[in-house]
């Protein structure tokens, strides 16, 4: 009887081959080959575990064989990593920056930095910052709000502000309405020479060449992008409307012998003489 309890398997329990010389429950030598019985209670590893190679399908492995979760959140933290690259590069930068260069220099669609953008844009003016990110000159840069104006003024300029003269102002109104414009032109309109007045706007970097004009072979004058950013525009489409009780430019030109100007090109530049300035 107790060799047939020695010999019997426990209900649902899983049993190994003996291996030679390996004695039964009673002691006597186990036949080579027979199973014998797993001890009440003992564990059993599944059968799935015991499989060489079996691991857990819902882990998935690299290249290299070795486990990893899944990297579900990558997306999101590139996007949520946007936002912070592109104050870090528009606080460096000296001029307006293009979503496009943007884009490129962060290795970002194009869609994702000009979405990112605005939002920042919004955030600021929801959070009432000191500054705002805004779109002029075809670029983003940041720029000091208006209503701050006096203490940066009182910081940075410290009283020592460089001005354009009320000649200056005036020839650099007569290229941003004309342009591209020579400067006997330019003349003609205002009814003094410029020469001077278009030396100092080159310097400023506010015009800048456009070629020459076809029929009499005289250099061209346009503003840059410079001016629109100290102006605080987004393109020369936004230039205010000249007054409707202006004359033409035509009927100017007209009175001026078609553009000749009406006074000695040779003469003194009197435009020094003026001493009125304003800031740009």
């Amino acid at each position: 009887m107790s060799d047939d309890l020695a010999e019997a398997a426990v209900p649902g329990a899983r049993t190994a081959a003996a291996p030679p010389g390996a004695q039964d429950a009673s002691g006597r030598a186990a036949a080579p080959g027979t199973r014998t019985a797993a001890a009440p209670g003992a564990a059993v590893a599944p059968a799935a575990r015991d499989a060489p190679g079996a691991g857990d399908a819902s882990v998935p492995e690299d290249a290299s064989g070795v486990p990893h979760e899944p990297r579900t959140g990558d997306a999101a933290g590139a996007r949520s990593a946007l936002k912070p690259a592109l104050e870090a590069v528009l606080m460096v930068v000296d001029e307006p920056a293009t979503e496009e260069h943007l884009a490129k220099v962060l290795e970002q669609p194009r869609r994702a930095v000009a979405d990112a953008l605005r939002r920042l844009a919004d955030e600021y003016t929801v959070q009432g910052r000191g500054f705002e990110l805004r779109l002029v000159a075809g670029g983003w840069r940041f720029y000091t709000r208006p209503e701050h104006a006096a203490a940066v003024e009182r910081f940075v300029l410290d009283g020592q502000q460089a001005r354009l003269t009320q000649a200056a102002l005036e020839t650099l109104a007569v290229v941003a309405y004309r342009q591209p414009v020579s400067r006997s032109r330019v003349s003609a309109v205002r009814g003094v020479n410029c020469d001077g007045v278009m030396r100092t706007l080159l310097q400023r970097g506010l015009v800048e060449e456009a070629g020459t004009e076809p029929e009499t072979g005289a250099i061209l004058y346009r503003t840059t992008n410079y001016f629109l950013e100290r102006m605080g525009l987004r393109g020369l489409d936004e230039l205010p409307e000249l007054a409707p009780f202006l004359p033409e430019a035509e009927a100017i030109e007209a009175e001026t012998q078609e553009g000749v100007p009406s006074f000695d090109p040779d003469a003194p530049d009197t435009d020094a003489d003026d001493t009125t300035t304003t800031e740009l």
